[in-house]
């Protein structure tokens, strides 16, 4: 019967993908499946879906999330429910996160489960971008007395029939940077009148290869990289400017902040020792997500109890999930249900993605033993 309802919602909603922000159509329809189920929707953020299911004793609140965005991709994958929107779709398996959780609220109410604890339904808004709708939820209160959230992702970075998760790091932070280097400019023949900027910004890169290596501990981790460098137009031409942007990761929060400290130094300094200046700014995005050991303990064993599954404590990846706005809240983990087979062989954010169905009664059976445990 779930198994059914899960493939008949993801299909759905994969057909109809809604750009971050912008899930009217997703968010008012989520709103009516709860409400069908007498389920109250709480406001609390523009576009996401908050549905409320009280427990007995009401003395515990337990939170579950799903993501409901779409990207900017257009899709390629050849299959009968394909994305109708030009240049949107559904490629990460945000519409198979929803249809989880919409069979977990059927179930709920449909089998009358009994649970002391609270249930926090959150079907989340634009978790592809910055600012995120995590962040606006947490801004807006929704962990306001909310005392564990867990949250899942169908992984295509795992094989089909495996959970894992970590007890503490499972995924990094993302922030930004935007660096503009002014010198002077002049002709290309007569560089000793000028100060390049160029040669600045190729300095600075080269002083950002250090960073990880010779200012985090070996046994953390991080990445920073210049993704683009942009100045100058012509051959013979030494510009007055050179912009660099790029992007920072780490897994804990000491990491993120020395990597900022380190840019920032590292890109005034070098530009003042070649006499030009430099403007640093620094885009803040999601912080790491890192598991409560505790909770990830409850997570590890809902896990283990799922049936024709196998559990693994994975590797953290050094992709970004806004899950982790959530966890400065409250103790809280975060889990990857497994899903990469034949049906299921490009990654995440591919134009040929694909969620393999045979996850969604892992997924299912894994939130179930979850409540059971802890609610």
């Amino acid at each position: 019967m779930y198994v059914e309802q899960m493939m008949n919602d993801y299909r759905q909603l994969h057909a109809h993908p809604e750009l971050s922000g912008k899930e009217e159509e997703t968010s008012a329809w989520i709103c009516s499946r709860l409400q069908a189920l007498g389920i109250e929707v709480k406001p609390y953020a523009p576009m996401s879906v908050v549905g409320w299911i009280p427990g007995k004793t009401g003395e515990r609140t337990i939170a579950l999330r799903a993501d409901i965005d779409a990207l900017p991709i257009q899709e390629e994958a050849d299959v009968p429910y394909r994305s109708t929107v030009d240049g949107v779709a559904h490629l990460c398996g945000h519409d198979g996160h929803t249809a989880v959780l919409l069979a977990v609220a059927a179930w709920l109410v449909n089998e009358n489960i009994e649970h002391d604890a609270n249930i926090l339904l959150l079907f989340q808004s634009a978790e592809e971008i910055s600012p995120s709708g995590a962040d606006a939820l947490c801004r807006a209160g929704v962990m306001d007395g909310v005392d564990e959230v867990y949250g899942l992702h169908l992984w295509q970075g795992l094989p089909l029939g495996t959970i894992g998760t970590s007890e503490g790091p499972l995924m990094a932070s993302i922030d930004d940077f935007d660096i503009t280097v002014y010198g002077k400019g002049g002709h290309g023949a007569e560089p000793e009148a000028t100060i390049d900027p160029v040669v600045v910004a190729s300095q600075i890169v080269q002083s950002f290869q250090s960073i990880v290596s010779r200012t985090l501990s070996p046994l953390d981790a991080g990445v920073v990289t210049v993704g683009s460098i942009q100045a100058g137009e012509a051959f013979n031409v030494i510009p007055d400017t050179a912009r660099l942007i790029g992007t920072m990761r780490g897994l804990s929060y000491e990491a993120v902040e020395t990597m900022k400290r380190e840019v920032t130094k590292r890109a005034e300094g070098i530009a003042a020792a070649f006499g030009a200046t430099a403007d640093v700014t620094l885009i803040e995005g999601t912080p790491p997500l890192v598991n409560d050991a505790t909770c990830a303990s409850y997570a590890i064993e809902a896990a283990q109890r799922v049936e024709g599954t196998t559990f693994e404590l994975v590797r953290p990846s050094m992709g970004g999930e806004d899950f982790s706005f959530y966890l400065k809240e409250t103790k809280g983990a975060y889990v990857w249900i497994g899903m990469a087979s034949d049906v299921s062989a490009h990654p995440h954010h591919h134009p040929k993605f694909r969620i393999d169905p045979r996850a969604f009664p892992y997924a299912f059976d894994y939130c179930q033993q979850l409540i059971q445990l802890r609610a």
